[in-house]
């Protein structure tokens, strides 16, 4: 049972931002401060990536656990109108694959950084993902089209 009301709920989750989040604004910190430049929101993408290198041909997305389908704790599904989230969560993943694939088509390579890799408990040390992002970055080989880590 819901402790909102249905207009409460409905106010609450219009309130939910899908840019300038929390854990994307950690890592654009942790970015810039390791001397990384970079785009933002890059509307001519498929997706609009968080995070862009347009030089290299490289776009990062920060994802939210709850909202893309993470397996993680932070991904857990609400008691209330389960079939509902499942279905809303995966078609957010069933249209994350199919951005991964139109960029990848433009020749752009992708990296997925979790929310739950940016803040809490379980959180990695910020220099473990800032590696990560910048080793991506680097990488040319066409092998490695798109990074997909969990």
């Amino acid at each position: 049972m819901d402790v909102h009301t249905t207009e409460q709920r409905r106010f609450n989750m219009s309130r939910v931002k899908s840019r300038d989040t929390r854990p994307e604004l950690i890592l654009r910190k942790a970015l810039h401060a390791a001397g990384l430049r970079y785009r933002l929101h890059a509307k001519h993408l498929p997706g609009r990536p968080d995070i862009v290198f347009p030089g290299r041909k490289a776009a990062v997305f920060v994802h939210g656990c709850f909202w893309h389908g993470h397996d993680c704790p932070k991904a857990k599904l609400p008691a209330t109108r389960p079939e509902f989230w499942r279905e809303k969560i995966t078609a957010n993943q069933v249209r994350d694959e199919e951005t991964r694939k139109r960029l990848q088509a433009l020749g752009w390579r992708s990296l997925e950084i979790w929310e739950c890799e940016l803040h809490g408990r379980r959180r990695l040390p910020l220099e473990v993902v800032v590696e990560r992002v910048t080793a991506f970055r680097n990488c040319t080989s066409s092998t490695e089209a798109t990074l997909r880590e969990g």
